[in-house]
């Protein structure tokens, strides 16, 4: 059974040295660079098996959106503007992303640290290596959760996860 992605992941650590280091080595620019050290980002992402929906939301930045599946190739636009050949594959329980463009190649694996914390490693092609770790919003889950259960569920539901002991 592949390692289950699905939630709402923001950004709680990054280590913003290494990252400047990392997007320099990739050539993206220096007021970039300022300004990716100022943003917050978020990945909702949606699975079901191998297929995969990653949608990047950063604070004022226009994000990106990913489907793919895993063992495929995808292409998108990078930071630098450069059009990337993306693969991507299984690497134990990690998904491996190898961004290709005509002037550098990266690595970003994504794994599950544990069920609510997702760490994303990133490797230049300098060697620079560095991680970003996101949390997954477990209100944001359970409201999707309970959307999809009926109503009179959902009361029950929510009035047993704040402890309260009424019958409805």
């Amino acid at each position: 059974m592949a390692t289950n992605f699905h939630g709402k992941w923001k950004l709680k650590q990054k280590d913003a040295d290494m990252f400047d280091k990392f997007m320099e080595d990739c050539n993206v620019g220096l007021l970039k660079r300022q300004a990716a050290k100022m943003i917050s980002s978020e990945h909702h992402i949606t699975q079901d098996g191998d297929k995969m929906a990653v949608k990047v939301v950063a604070t004022g930045q226009k994000g990106k959106h990913q489907e793919y599946t895993v063992g495929g190739t995808f292409s998108e636009t990078e930071v630098t503007g450069d059009t990337a050949e993306v693969s991507t594959e299984w690497d134990g329980d990690r998904i491996k992303e190898t961004h290709k463009t005509k002037d550098f190649t990266y690595t970003l694996i994504r794994e599950l640290q544990d069920e609510n914390t997702m760490v994303l490693h990133l490797s230049s092609p300098k060697g620079t290596e560095c991680k970003r770790i996101y949390k997954k919003n477990v209100k944001n889950n359970l409201m999707d959760r309970q959307r999809k259960i009926p109503q009179a569920a959902q009361a029950r539901y929510y009035i047993h996860n704040n402890e309260h002991m009424y019958e409805l």
